[in-house]
């Protein structure tokens, strides 16, 4: 695939990339820690 094709498909479909970002109502965390994150919910 090439790089183009590669950024037509990600500009179409968002869900295609993890956000290394989330914020909830004491912090924000940078970066994909899925272990932390799950202790989270």
């Amino acid at each position: 695939m090439s790089d183009k094709e590669k950024i037509k498909l990600l500009a179409s479909d968002g869900m295609l990339i993890k956000r290394p970002l989330l914020i909830t109502q004491e912090k924000i965390y940078v970066g994909f820690r899925e272990k932390e994150w799950e202790e989270l919910k």
